[in-house]
């Protein structure tokens, strides 16, 4: 049974701090903690308001973990920076101001033009790239029209519905074997808690999860290593990996 990559967002680590515009929590102390957790790579989301990781956070992040996910719009200032950088992956993703957190994935007929600039310039510049996406059989295919290596379907939908629904599962798991047959390496995240990520752990063509604010909000009152070795073993759970010994 392939194991599950465990990718942890560190953003809220940086809502915590920014709330009090000091230098503690340090977001890249909490990833160092991840990454000996047993996380596979650590995400961050550098938003054009600049509301939680600031560009030192991303400077420091890039030099200091094993895998670093950078998660971005097609703005030309943060483009600029992560093809200096070079982390090893960019996840593009839709942006708004006025949203809280990221409510759906990229309209790739929309922006088509500025997309396909955008993931030329990242991947002539040695970056894998991502896009996050909705589970929609058109969207998948357009992306993988793009030429990406990756997509991260939105799970966002899941999150709200699995309690009294299951269409959502349904469609992640549509829209992950669609992409698995095109050929694309299949991420997923979005809201997903340790009560709810096994029926999406359980897609076997699902590589990796993006999780953080979960993990963040339990690192609160347990601790960060142990809130990521908590959801570990729920993913663990869900995808029937037995754990070692």
């Amino acid at each position: 049974m392939r194991s599950l990559r465990l990718y942890v967002n560190i953003d809220h680590v940086a809502t915590l701090r920014e709330a009090r515009q000091t230098d503690e929590p340090d977001p890249v102390a909490a990833a160092l903690l991840c990454q000996t957790a047993g996380a596979d790579g650590i995400t961050a989301h550098l938003r054009e308001d600049r509301r939680h990781i600031q560009d030192r956070d991303v400077e420091r992040l890039a030099a200091a973990v094993r895998v670093f996910n950078l998660e971005l719009a097609s703005s030309r200032e943060i483009i600029d920076l992560a093809c200096r950088l070079r982390p090893y992956q960019a996840t593009l993703v839709p942006e708004r101001r006025e949203e809280v957190t990221t409510e759906g994935g990229l309209d790739l007929e929309a922006s088509w033009k500025r997309l396909r600039e955008t993931v030329t310039k990242l991947s002539e510049a040695g970056i894998r790239v991502s896009l996050f996406i909705d589970p929609e059989p058109r969207t998948i295919e357009a992306a993988h029209r793009l030429a990406v290596p990756a997509i991260e379907l939105h799970t966002g939908r899941y999150a709200n519905t699995w309690q009294v629904d299951d269409t959502a599962l349904d469609e992640l798991r549509s829209g992950a074997k669609q992409a698995a047959d095109l050929g694309l390496s299949v991420h997923a995240g979005h809201g997903l808690t340790v009560r709810n990520v096994k029926p999406v752990s359980a897609i076997q063509e699902i590589e990796e999860l993006n999780i953080g604010h979960s993990i963040v909000s339990r690192a609160v009152m347990i601790g960060m290593q142990q809130a990521v070795l908590e959801m570990r073993t729920a993913m663990d759970q869900g995808r029937g990996v037995q754990p070692d010994g």
